[in-house]
């Protein structure tokens, strides 16, 4: 049985990957030392037509499961063993040989439009499928997803936990010099393909977030020249104002659980308040009545509670109340200024900005405000938001200088595997969304 180290909020933790004894299993509770070591053969292909389609899924699987940092892919010109069909039999000898722990196998099919590729998991030191075998088919064009299901199926079956990797990313896409910057809104796949916009450059879009089924996203306009809230429809790319109260400013609009309502910032008067509305009917709700900031709120998952920042004790905090209003309770603390909090879809977390010392923060802490820590560091990372597993941040990094221009990056909540996002141009301003169906 082989042991790990964990690093969780900085103790170190024991991790098992149990292997002869049971199952192949990362037990993780935040971050691993060392990936675990996976030896993924080309994947078969049933027939001339799918042997691009082969190759191309056995990559972005490898790129899925050795992105998140949990995962080592073992070269090929490693291996002894070859895989020539899918129904070969195992020589778990041959991938032992190697430090394989665990072998992934698959094939490709294609007849016509349709694409079909199935795959199996092996225990290499149990001697053992983990898992049945699957089968996944989709139009060619959806090939990456095909790719990404795979993975996230591997990655389940190992840590124990639910995957992220087909899922989608709605962002603020960023052209022109830094003083005169053109945004639009765009959607993308979560490791930065299939890039595709969704509103032009003609007026200034901010915060973009995803419904809580993918299908929507709502987000701040400039396109009457004050900040309003839209809603759009990602695969019509239709929108309509959601919010458009005469002498005020929307801003900082947030789905609930449900996706049936939404709640946001409405500043009216000089003053900014959390507002509840309704989608389907419009009513509106005002949940504060403090003179002071209240913004950039966000639910629980379990709708029951919302946490959002604050200056109503004099400087820039995190508070927690209850859904329909009430007296808040701080939950931050610590040295400098908090913002932009977001609750993790796993319930035991909330990310969010920290600005201390004239630097940036990623950080996360528990809902009571304890354990926090500090994930990241920089001239300016802000604007937090989880993958659907609450396993990984994405946030936006901003450099210093004239030529200073935002990018997406995504960090574990260990605070490792720091990566940049491939996204073509300047970029700010990610939502994940969850899995998609």
């Amino acid at each position: 049985m082989l042991r790990l180290i964990l690093l969780v909020l900085g103790l170190l933790v024991p991790l098992t990957v149990q292997a002869q004894n049971g199952p192949l299993r990362i037990i993780i509770d935040e971050g691993v030392i060392e990936p675990l070591p996976f030896a993924l053969p080309q994947f078969v292909a049933e027939g001339g037509e799918a042997e691009d389609y082969a190759r191309r899924i056995s990559e972005v699987i490898a790129a899925d499961l050795t992105g998140s940092g949990l995962f080592r892919e073992i070269p090929r010109d490693a291996f002894i063993a070859r895989v020539t069909s899918f129904d070969s039999p195992v020589e778990y000898a041959d991938w032992r040989a190697i430090n394989a722990q665990a072998l992934i196998t698959g094939a490709v099919a294609l007849s016509g439009d349709r694409l079909v590729v199935k795959f199996r998991l092996f225990d290499v030191y149990a001697n053992a499928p983990l898992g049945d075998g699957l089968q996944f088919a989709a139009s060619s064009a959806s090939w990456r997803r095909l790719a990404h299901k795979v993975a996230d199926q591997v990655y389940a079956r190992i840590t124990g936990e639910g995957g992220y990797f087909d899922s989608r990313v709605v962002f603020v896409a960023q052209s022109g010099p830094k003083n005169d910057r053109q945004k639009r809104l765009a959607v993308m796949d979560y490791d930065g393909a299939n890039l595709r916009y969704l509103t032009d450059s003609s007026a200034l879009v901010l915060a973009p977030r995803f419904s809580p089924e993918g299908a929507r996203v709502i987000y701040t306009s400039y396109e009457t020249g004050f900040p309003r809230i839209n809603l759009l429809d990602v695969a019509s790319v239709q929108r309509r104002a959601l919010e458009d109260q005469p002498g005020s400013m929307s801003f900082s609009p947030r789905f609930s659980p449900d996706g049936q309502r939404v709640i946001f910032s409405l500043s009216e008067g000089g003053n900014s308040d959390l507002y509840m509305m309704d989608v389907g009917s419009g009513r509106k709700q005002r949940l504060t009545t403090a003179p002071s900031i209240e913004t950039a709120p966000s639910f629980s998952p379990d709708g029951r509670q919302i946490v959002f920042e604050s200056d109503r004790s004099g400087g820039q905090q995190l508070y927690i109340m209850t859904a329909s209003g009430g007296e808040p309770r701080r939950i931050s603390f610590g040295a400098g200024r908090y913002g932009t909090p977001v609750w993790s879809p796993r319930g035991d977390l909330i990310a969010f900005t920290k600005q201390n010392n004239g630097r940036f923060h990623i950080g996360v802490m528990r809902t009571d405000g304890s354990g926090e820590r500090l994930l990241t560091a920089s001239f300016l990372d802000e604007g937090p938001t989880w993958s659907p597993n609450g396993r990984v941040i994405m946030f936006t990094r901003e450099t210093s200088g004239a030529g200073g221009a935002p990018a997406l990056y995504s960090v574990d909540i260990s605070g490792r595997n720091l990566r940049r996002v491939p996204v073509e141009g300047a970029a700010s301003d990610p939502s994940w969304s969850p899995l998609l169906p």
